[in-house]
């Protein structure tokens, strides 16, 4: 395992800025975020021009980078175009893992499954790995539903999100049947009332979870997933996540 950071830790700067700051706090590895009301990288840029993105993508201030995070806001035939080009861009960048967030919550099961089935088929011909992201609010919040969904979608994985499964107060949510599914995992401290909070005011056990992860054999990417907080030295606890995570590997 190794420890990176995304580029959402810095949404509001343009992505050779949040590249810079990563560096400056010694990461070596980035997932980059492609989202298409961010303001760093959009799905459909790397439609209109796959050359110029694999260019931005490979010009990362010597960051590797071990995954894409994607949110598409195209629907239909549109979203696999864009997402068959995003595609493209890992196996021309050397990535093999993408995350998708999965349907919110009330989404018929069923549509869920044959649209997951679709990106995986089309990730196949490039030898990418598709997973979806443990999130409040869609599908992937119930570790029973994540559960069935990686046993209907062959070759579906999971983006490993623990604050999602903790920070659910009137729910006790047990995340260890899902650890098998893991492809990616994002990493911030959090509690039962706030899904983050300040580097070791949380109740996420970093520890454990490594441990965890070990015993399937997860060798990939603990990515730093931290946004800013009022009146908290951002930068600081960016630096305090990657100590801590390195002290345990």
């Amino acid at each position: 395992m190794f420890v990176a950071a995304s580029t959402t830790c810095f949404p509001n700067l343009p992505l050779s800025d949040a590249f810079q700051k990563l560096v400056d706090l010694e990461y070596s590895c980035t997932e980059i975020a492609i989202h298409e009301h961010g303001r760093q990288f959009k799905p459909s840029e790397v439609v209109e021009n796959l050359d110029r993105a694999i260019d931005i993508c490979r010009n990362t201030h010597r960051l590797d980078v071990c995954s894409y995070n994607l949110k598409i806001d195209a629907t239909d035939q549109e979203h696999y175009r864009q997402f068959a080009a995003i595609c493209k861009l890992a196996k021309a960048t050397k990535v093999v893992s993408i995350t998708v967030p999965s349907a919110e919550v009330g989404t018929p099961f069923n549509q869920e499954v044959e649209h997951l089935r679709e990106l995986v088929g089309i990730a196949s011909v490039d030898g990418v790995r598709v997973s979806t992201s443990s999130q409040l609010g869609r599908l992937s919040a119930d570790p029973d539903t994540v559960s069935v969904l990686c046993g209907n979608v062959k070759g579906l994985g999971l983006t490993f999100d623990p604050s999602h499964y903790i920070c659910q107060p009137n729910a006790e949510v047990d995340a260890q049947k899902v650890i098998k599914y893991v492809y990616h995992v994002r990493l911030r401290d959090t509690s039962k009332e706030a899904l983050q909070v300040r580097v070791g005011k949380g109740v996420v056990e970093f520890g454990r979870l490594l441990t965890q992860l070990r015993q399937v054999g997860y060798n990939r990417a603990l990515c730093v997933d931290i946004t800013e907080m009022p009146e908290v030295d951002h930068m600081a606890e960016m630096r305090k996540m990657r100590l801590l995570l390195e002290s345990l590997l």
